[in-house]
This record gives structure tokens, sequence and C-alpha cells, in this order.
């Protein structure tokens, strides 16, 4: 009595398993060969990006400088360098790497890439300021430049990452970051932050920790060798000088000053009616056109709905709607509450049907 598999089992099986290994597009080894070639882009735009950031700050790169970026090893760095050379994206002299034009389009494409996904995940998604970074360090390697259009008109065409990083356009062109650190900025003078730097990522998480963003107006009242300390008009922080630097700021923008009482829209009472003012400046984009679709617009009566015991998103009824909205959003809203005599014609909260924003 045989036992075992018979031959043309064997023959069946053993083709079985060149299909599932060797098919041209779904097979082990075409999967080995895309998740490969994935890699290998990912690190060259990665060093296209640095080669980019280096010359932006008038500085040179170099495959040392590289390295420690990229965290490869000396002989990888070598093998990139010559092939990005061989490719004509950069050329490098006296030890220094300096991108060509076509290595400069390129770099400039993943760094619009990465800075309009950071400004999808923060207006569509309400990621956090402080995830944005490393989630569109994956997104930007496969955003093509298709894709980037539709999602740039999404978007409204947003000038600035929610970082306040300029946006480069389509045909590459980037406007400069007219700004200045907060550690050169006189002391008793307002001024606007419009950008707060990502790296290193300890010294932004310092800044985070503080409640600083994009738009908000500050103000020095000390500055000394051994600390920075300023005002939101609420708040005083106290800062590292290093830390400081990492924050950008301008003039402020001229706007008429709100009346007595006002206050953001997260202040609100439960149950409190108040009247939208304004969206705050820092508010653009995709964001922006969220609050005022749902109507949110100056002279609008909303009222704190409903309490929430996790905090957000809380309920507000706006216009006959109860809408449901995160701190993120309401923080730019700025409302003056309305007297007890004027409220009698003001919307009522209903326990049901809340939309979320």
């Amino acid at each position: 009595m045989e036992t075992g598999i018979s031959w043309p089992w064997i023959i069946l099986l053993t083709a079985i398993a060149l299909a599932v290994v060797l098919w041209p597009r779904a097979g082990v080894w075409a999967q080995f060969r895309r998740r490969r070639e994935t890699r290998r882009r990912a690190l060259l735009e990665d060093a296209l990006k640095h080669v980019l950031t280096w010359e932006q700050r008038g500085q040179d790169a170099t495959p040392e400088s590289l390295r420690g970026t990229l965290g490869a090893s000396e002989r990888r760095v070598i093998e990139l360098v010559q092939d990005m050379e061989q490719a004509g994206l950069l050329h490098s002299s006296a030890g220094a790497l300096h991108l060509s034009p076509k290595g400069e389009r390129w770099a400039l494409h993943v760094v619009r890439a990465h800075r309009l996904w950071e400004r999808y995940l923060s207006d569509d998604a309400g990621m956090p300021l402080g995830r944005l970074h490393q989630a569109a360090e994956k997104a930007e390697h496969q955003l093509t430049e298709e894709k980037l259009e539709a999602l740039e008109a999404h978007l409204g065409h947003p000038q600035h990452d929610p970082h306040g990083d300029p946006i480069p356009a389509a045909d590459g062109t980037i406007a400069p970051l007219k700004a200045v650190p907060l550690t050169d900025w006189p002391s008793e003078r307002p001024a606007r932050v419009v950008h707060i730097e990502d790296e290193p990522d300890i010294l932004f998480q310092q800044i985070l920790a503080t409640g600083l963003r994009p738009g908000m107006t500050v103000r020095v009242l000390e500055q000394l060798p051994e600390r920075v300390v300023i005002s939101d008009g609420e708040n005083e922080h106290l800062l590292a000088p290093v830390v400081a630097a990492n924050i950008h700021v301008a003039e402020p923008r001229r706007q008429p000053p709100r009346p007595a009482g006002a206050k953001r829209l997260t202040a609100l009472a439960d149950q409190e009616i108040a009247e939208v003012i304004e969206i705050g400046a820092a508010c653009q984009g995709y964001s922006r056109r969220r609050l005022l679709d749902l109507g949110l617009t100056p002279g609008t009566r909303v009222q704190a709905a409903l309490g929430n015991p996790f905090g957000e998103p809380r309920a507000f009824r706006v216009r006959g709607t109860t809408i449901a909205l995160r701190n993120q959003q309401t923080d730019h809203i700025w409302v003056k509450p309305v007297a007890a005599a004027d409220t009698q014609t003001a919307p009522q909260p209903e326990p049901a049907g809340a939309t979320t924003a």
C-alpha cells in the first residue's frame, strides 16, 4: 500500500507555492519589492527634505548631518548620496551637499505634501498639534501631485500649516516666513505668534505645554539670559531662551477691540446664552468654513445647551439646531454673553438631534 503524496499532487502544490511567491502583482516577491522600493523612496525623499531645510537656513548639509537625521549607517548614506548624484538630484562640493533644480522641485513636493497633510489632520480630523508631524512624516511619501491638488482645494487653499510654516505652491514657490524669534522681540510690545518650530520634539513639547499656538497675541514681560517670561493676556509663562527661540512672532494684525465681557465660546457656562462676535484669525481654511456653515456668524445667538461629563465635545444650540463642538473649535469663537432681559426670544436647548461638527 502506497503512502505519502503522489507526484501529481507534489507538482500541483509546487505550482501553487510558486504562484503565491512569484505572482506578478500580488505575489510575495512582488510585495517584498514594493515594500523595499517604498522604503528606498522614503529614505531618498527624507534626504532631499533634509538638504532643502539646511539650505533654507543658509547652512550646508553634509553626509554627517544627513546620517544624523536619517539614523542610517555611514556606508548607507554614502551609497544614497552617490545614487542621488547619479540621478541628478544633488551635487557635493568640499563635503557640502547642494540640491539641483530637479532635486529642489522634488524636495518641495515632499514639503508641500507634509504640510498640506498636517493641515488636513488638524482641520478635518481634529488631531492635536503635537501628533501632526509624526503622522504626516508617513503620509508625505504617498501623495501624488494630483492628490495634493484635490486636497488643497478641499482645504480651501491654505497658506500655512498648523505650525505656521508656509505651504509651497504647486509651482514650487514658497513664501518667506516674515517673523523673528521671540528672543529677539522687544519687551512690553505685543507680538503675534506666527510659527512654532516642531523640531526638536523635546522643545516643541514644552511649547505645547504652555498652550501657545499660532495666531495668539503675547507680550514679553522679562527677558534675561536664563529665562524669558511672557504673557498671553490670561496666563504668564516662563520659558528657557532655547525654547523661546523656537517661537517666531510678528506684528499683531490690526483689529477693532472686542467689547467688554467678550470671551471664548469654550468659557460659556451651561445654559448661558451669548452672541457671536467673531471667529479668530488663527482659524483658517476648512475649519473656518465648517464653523461658518454651522451658522456661527457674527450676530448669531448661541447657547451652551448640554454639558458633557467627559469635558468635550459640548453641545450648543445654534439657529434651532443642536451641534457638538470640541474645545479646539470653540477656542476660536469669541462671544459676548447676552443679558437675561434679552434672552426671552433666545433659542432653548433640545435634548436630542445633536450634530457633530
